[in-house]
């Protein structure tokens, strides 16, 4: 691991998770202390989203054009002016602006995504994107627990701060460590170099590029099925704990770390395995059923250990289901259309994350709350569903 080209986009994307997870379980009581509704603790979640829908396919196309590590680099000063911006708010229109600076600037995970394409063979890769996971669940175990007692401790702009303070150590690590031109692996040649990418489309173009095609189609689809489920888990967890369970930031953040313990576990030891024996298709199809059940019977969550049990069955199912659908996207494109087709399915995760937290919100608003749950069970049994078509023949698929 010392000498992989993955040390450094590991380190970098480890550190951008545990500023992101400083502030996750952070806004919505942050938004309730200026007023805002559980409705609004939704929108200011989907900002973040709507920016990022526009930001995403752009920022995916110039790292395919330019490279990655400087439009990681400038995709990181703007997710560190963003947290700078949260922990100085007084007001709420201060976080909405907080998030949209981040949110127009919000490329780090695709462009990380596409390094790791540049740099393994398919075969290799539901294992690499692991180690996305990996950097995911070890932020989700520590930066919600810091969080947690910064925020009991200092106050609400503390945790930003300290999430500030690690995207600046995130662009000195991409500076520093993160190679300008990342090395093909051993079955590539120079043929896939920057000059023999195709001139870059618009975003509905893309979209129109994959989407005619039915491999990536699918793909693409099951990625966006993930993403609405995940998204409106956690863009209504924290209001549902607070509402079901009276717990405060605290006692949220610690959830979500054990959470993350559960992922990072998986990914960290075990994706690689579970891939090798089941395959991508099959593990994304058990990761998506194991989230339908968690999410599924969180209606009736009424004492702390039901609420571990499902959480952690929940944590299970989006750790192995992300690096599945992943790999399985960009082995169903060319290795120069890779960038352009995650930022595709970062547009989608976009989409997925206005539609989940502001469901989520107005349902619990409403006091919804097994409604809550099984909203996000539904968008994961699509996933199931989709995972159970047979996949085109004639579709050529990446060697």
């Amino acid at each position: 691991m010392l000498r992989s080209p993955l040390l450094p986009i590991f380190l970098t994307v480890f550190v951008d998770v545990l500023g992101l997870t400083l502030v996750l379980p952070l806004l919505p009581f942050y938004a309730q202390h200026f007023g805002a509704s559980e409705l609004v603790v939704g929108v200011l979640a989907a900002s973040y989203a709507v920016c990022q829908l526009v930001s995403g396919p752009i920022l995916g196309r110039i790292s395919d054009r330019v490279g990655r590590k400087p439009t990681l680099l400038a995709s990181q000063a703007g997710t560190f002016l963003g947290f700078l911006v949260l922990g100085s708010a007084s007001s709420l229109w201060m976080l909405f602006l907080g998030r949209i600076i981040d949110g127009l600037t919000a490329g780090n995970l695709t462009i990380a995504q596409a390094y790791i394409s540049d740099v393994t063979r398919p075969e290799e890769r539901t294992k690499a994107f692991g180690l996305i996971g990996i950097a995911f669940g070890s932020g989700f175990l520590l930066g919600p627990a810091i969080t947690g007692e910064l925020a009991s401790r200092f106050g609400y702009g503390a945790p930003a701060y300290g999430a500030a303070a690690l995207s600046l150590l995130s662009v000195l690590l991409t500076a520093t460590l993160l190679p300008a031109k990342p090395p093909l692996p051993a079955a590539q040649d120079g043929a896939t170099s920057a000059a023999a990418r195709p001139a870059s489309l618009g975003r509905g173009d893309a979209f129109r590029r994959y989407f005619d095609r039915p491999l990536p189609r699918r793909r693409l689809l099951e990625f966006f099925a993930f993403s609405l489920s995940f998204s409106t888990l956690i863009g209504g967890l924290a209001l549902f704990l607070e509402r079901r369970f009276a717990f405060g930031v605290k006692e949220t953040g610690y959830l979500y770390a054990f959470s993350g313990l559960i992922g990072g576990s998986i990914q960290g030891g075990l994706i690689g395995r579970l891939a090798k024996r089941y395959g991508e298709e099959r593990l994304a199809l058990i990761g998506f059923a194991t989230m339908v059940v968690g999410y599924g019977l969180l209606g009736v969550a009424y004492t702390l250990p039901v609420l571990l049990a499902l959480v952690g069955l929940a944590a299970f199912g989006a750790a192995v289901v992300r690096p599945a659908v992943t790999t399985l996207l960009t082995k169903s494109v060319g290795r120069d259309e890779q960038g352009a087709a995650l930022g595709v399915s970062q547009s989608l995760a976009s989409i997925s994350q206005i539609i989940g937290p502001i469901g989520a919100g107005w349902l619990i608003e409403h006091r919804a709350l097994a409604a809550y749950g099984l909203m996000a069970a539904t968008f994961a049994a699509l996933g199931v569903l989709l995972g159970l078509q047979k996949i085109p023949v004639s579709e050529p698929i990446e060697l």
